[in-house]
């Protein structure tokens, strides 16, 4: 029941940072959007979608309000949108990094109510870092890959973007996406901890 209370914060705290950093920068690289639509905050308020929320809380698989963004503000379209998709997850491996570091560092102690709470952020950061790059629309890592393939093949991926959601929501009941994440999510928690045990000694 304890874990079930503190996955709120944990995923709150994994959520609105995502989805801040795709609004500021997004800002940064010249599109207002973001700020004319209330989104550059920490405030929960304004970057999650109750249900998506609700559907992460039970069930683990969910969304935020996603950011709008306007590539044509940007000086180059389409670096701009791959820098943008990428900062959500980038702060994710931030936070999980950070989140790793403090529990090699021995705080919160294993004893401690707060432990559980950073356990659960590591977790959730992880998982949102991996599974926002899977390059299905609408996820991050489908603007990336846009991004870097040549125009001709990108323009064919535009084909996918009416089917994104059913091709998530299959891959999502058919197990697969469980079977790709945990490893990627194993293998980025071996790096960020290798990092974070250099710092902790």
């Amino acid at each position: 029941m304890a874990e079930f209370l503190l996955r709120l914060p944990a995923l709150l705290l994994a959520m609105v940072f995502h989805e801040y950093a795709h609004a500021r920068v997004a800002n940064a690289l010249g599109d207002p959007t973001p700020r004319a639509h209330g989104r550059l905050t920490l405030n929960p308020i304004a970057h999650v979608d109750w249900i998506g929320l609700a559907m992460l809380w039970f069930f683990r698989f969910g969304w935020a309000r996603a950011v709008p963004v306007n590539p044509f503000n940007f000086r180059n379209p389409r670096s701009g949108m791959a820098l943008t998709s990428l900062a959500g997850p980038l702060a994710n491996v931030v936070l999980a990094f950070l989140a790793l570091l403090m529990l090699r560092l021995g705080w919160p102690a294993p004893t401690s109510p707060y432990f559980l709470v950073v356990d659960l952020f590591l977790t959730y950061n992880l998982a949102l870092a991996v599974f926002n790059l899977i390059p299905v629309p609408p996820l991050d890592g489908y603007r990336v890959l846009g991004a870097a393939l040549p125009r001709g093949a990108a323009g064919a991926l535009d084909v996918l973007e009416r089917y994104g959601w059913i091709i998530l929501v299959a891959l999502v009941w058919t197990g697969a996406i469980g079977r790709l994440m945990g490893p990627l999510m194993s293998g980025l928690f071996g790096l960020l901890d290798a990092g974070a045990r250099a710092i902790a000694g």
